[in-house]
């Protein structure tokens, strides 16, 4: 275990509806949010911002690591691996709530492509005193991007889904869901960056985002979510479009080449 700085963090945000009326809005959906309304599953990312100073952030527009929640585990490169939720009642929108978080883990490996730092953050959030539910955040860090290794192997997604919906992921859209969630990282909007730096191929849609889309596609499907994870394995660019597939309680995104870009499982 590699110690942070803090060894855990509270943040209260009052759930506007105007945010999560906004987010419907970009992502084409009726706005219908309103005080006293249930809020969809996984709307709270667009909550309990955190803002730092410009000088307090890494080159990739995170806050630094190493001075708050997230300790330093010496590596560049940032990823939102997966997660996993557990919802146990509704946050209501309009009322005042409470996120309380902690790293759960922290450690070091080798993997193919050579050293990986990999923390796990929960975070628990109340609302009127109750819990409502509990979140795991995989973050995985990595070194720079090594232009002259071989691609990393390619996984194909499963093609036998009962049910599907494509959706395209234009640079507005991600530009507005960073600026919802308060995401600086830079590989989502600064072309350049994600390319040169980063060494992606293009501007990478968010694997929150795309956790999103899965959660209320399976919502749609199979009603309220008690529990979903989902692990990410391949980005998605902004100038692909996606599939998002079902069968059973199994979800996944296949990208436009049959890669599997994320796989997900949800529970009612």
């Amino acid at each position: 275990m590699i110690p942070g700085t803090a060894t855990s963090e509270t943040l209260t945000d009052l759930i506007d509806p105007a945010r999560a009326r906004a987010f419907q809005i970009a992502m084409g959906q009726t706005p219908e949010i309103e005080t006293g309304s249930a809020l969809p599953p996984f709307f709270h990312q667009l909550y309990f911002w955190s803002p730092e100073p410009p000088e307090n952030l890494g080159r990739d527009g995170h806050p630094r690591v190493g001075e708050g929640l997230i300790p330093d585990m010496g590596l560049p490169r940032r990823m939102w691996a997966g997660g996993r939720l557990s919802f146990e009642a509704s946050l209501i929108a309009g009322k005042p709530a409470e996120k309380i978080s902690e790293v759960e883990q922290a450690q070091h490996k080798t993997g193919r492509s050579g050293p990986l730092g990999f923390v796990t953050l929960r975070h628990d959030i109340y609302q009127d005193g109750k819990l409502c539910l509990s979140e795991w955040q995989d973050l995985v860090y990595r070194e720079d991007a090594d232009p002259t290794a071989d691609p990393a192997p390619i996984i194909a997604a499963r093609t036998d889904e009962t049910d599907r919906r494509d959706m395209e992921f234009d640079t507005t859209l991600l530009f507005r869901y960073s600026a919802l969630t308060f995401n600086g990282h830079r590989i989502h909007y600064d072309l350049d960056y994600a390319r040169d730096t980063e060494g992606y191929g293009g501007l990478v849609v968010h694997g929150p985002l795309l956790a999103q889309v899965l959660m209320l596609m399976a919502q749609d499907l199979i009603g309220p979510l008690r529990r979903f994870s989902f692990r990410a394995s391949s980005p998605l660019l902004h100038f692909e479009r996606a599939s998002f597939c079902r069968a059973g309680e199994t979800l996944w995104v296949r990208g436009p080449d049959g890669r599997q870009c994320m796989t997900a499982t949800a529970e009612s």
